[in-house]
């Protein structure tokens, strides 16, 4: 069973000091940038926003979502245990993330913000239907990194709101 709910402060210090990417995707580790350090391991930073996924009693991954200026737009950031990546698991995880974030925030669009080097996850957000809508240079990890924006479209109802 597979459950979500808010991070808790235990596992926001154990993905702060423990999961470590291999290479290239070290770019992910909290510890790469200070900013994401300090918020993942601050209950009040962190707010409502983290959300901690726990399959079969493990911790398995975590999300955020964050509001943006338009309420019918949401932007999800999110990572999975470093053992688990590169085993064709994303797409599910996402899938659960996204099923979550539907039916608490009922968006209409959700934006995922992706390294641009990150052409794993592009794929996996490809593959759920997300475009890419833009690049843009974001300041991250001591420096300014190339980064795609992709959207979702989920909802195009009117009548939701």
């Amino acid at each position: 069973m597979t459950t979500i709910a808010p991070l808790t402060q235990n596992n926001a210090e154990l993905i702060a000091n423990t999961w470590h990417y291999d290479g290239i995707y070290n770019f992910y580790d909290m510890s790469s940038d200070p900013e994401d350090y300090e918020e993942i391991l601050s209950p009040k930073l962190r707010a409502n926003h983290y959300f901690q996924v726990v399959a079969e009693g493990q911790l398995t991954g975590f999300f955020m979502v964050e509001p943006t200026d338009q309420p019918s737009i949401v932007e999800v950031g999110l990572g999975m245990k470093p053992s688990l990546t590169d085993q064709g698991k994303g797409q599910q995880f996402v899938q659960l993330i996204l099923a979550f974030v539907n039916t608490h925030y009922h968006p209409e669009t959700v934006i995922f913000d992706v390294a641009e080097f990150n052409i794993r996850a592009q794929t996996c957000y490809r593959n759920l239907g997300f475009m890419p809508v833009k690049r843009h240079w974001q300041a991250t990890n001591g420096g300014q990194y190339p980064f795609v924006e992709m959207q979702l479209i989920l909802n195009t109802d009117s009548d939701h709101h």
